[in-house]
């Protein structure tokens, strides 16, 4: 297969990925997994106490949207550069073995 042809198709991947979700859930609300999980606890066991308070008090969602992307920002620096770490392996590899 061509090169030029792959990397169209893994963009067409990528494209029906970030897509896909988005077109099946159309018009349903994204919530937080946490305030699903108070929610259920609240029903089945409403004496439920819980065992320790937050360090942090929540702060709102600017807070909360502020620390996913840095936790994202994080992991897409480390992964980037455990990448570019190995890909500056394999070529070194390559231009010693000739």
């Amino acid at each position: 297969m061509h090169k030029s042809m792959s990397s169209w198709l893994l963009i067409g991947g990528v494209i029906a990925l970030a897509l896909g979700p988005l077109m099946v859930l159309q018009g349903h609300q994204f919530g937080a997994t946490d305030g699903n999980f108070v929610t259920a606890i609240e029903e089945n066991h409403p004496n439920y106490q819980p065992w320790f308070k937050p360090v942090i008090k929540d702060s709102g969602p600017e807070v909360q949207t502020f620390l996913f992307a840095a936790q994202a920002g994080i992991g897409a620096g480390v992964a980037g550069y455990i990448l570019g770490l190995y890909k500056g392996r394999s070529e070194r590899r390559e231009k010693n073995e000739q």
